[in-house]
């Protein structure tokens, strides 16, 4: 079975992207939300959070406090490095647990950060989803309150896509003038054959 990881910087259209395979039956694995039912329900990586920031991390229904724990490990890159070497190991246990259970010619690992964490090495190819500043903007506005201005810093902390087009086997450009289906249909059948 093929693992196919797709990734792209905020509000470049990854989501979108994987509706399509889970429409053609292909198993999709989010790693940002395994990220987060992680850190929600698992007991170890909750008491190493809380060793960490405190107890106030989590929300008195007992969740993570996402956005306070953005905006610590957003301007500490030594916090941010602590998170994740707490969480990626756990992500990637929870994917090859998810991995044994699939029956298909290939599955997706979604990642906002696939190719920063090193976890690309474990696919068998990866695909680079990109768009316009302007139009990865609009997108996130759309669907968060949120600034230009912190949407700018977001996109200025991640990996730009020139670097992360030479890790890529596939570049799938989302600027809404070229048509995205048939490329991703070319894709399926690529996969299927290899698969």
């Amino acid at each position: 079975m093929l693992k196919i990881g797709i990734t792209g910087g905020i509000g470049s259209g990854k989501s979108t992207i994987c509706k399509f395979f889970e429409a053609i039956g292909i198993p999709v694995f989010t790693a940002d939300t395994e990220a987060r039912e992680i850190m929600n329900n698992s007991p170890v990586i909750r008491n190493q959070l809380i060793a960490i920031f405190g107890t106030d991390i989590y929300l008195s229904n007992d969740m993570l406090d996402r956005k306070k724990l953005a905006e610590l490990i957003f301007h500490s890159p030594v916090l941010l490095e602590k998170v994740n070497v707490l969480v990626h190991p756990e992500v990637r246990k929870y994917f090859l647990d998810w991995l044994q259970k699939q029956n298909t010619p290939y599955v997706v690992y979604e990642a906002a950060i696939l190719f920063e964490t090193g976890f690309y090495m474990m696919m068998d190819f990866n695909i680079l989803i990109v768009a316009p500043e302007e139009e990865r903007i609009k997108r996130v506005m759309a669907r968060e309150k949120t600034t230009i201005k912190d949407i700018k810093t977001r996109i200025s902390k991640q990996w730009s896509d020139d670097r992360k087009a030479g890790l890529a086997d596939y570049i799938i450009n989302n600027n809404n003038e070229e048509l995205i289906i048939p490329q991703l249909v070319e894709l399926d059948k690529k996969f299927k054959i290899h698969g």
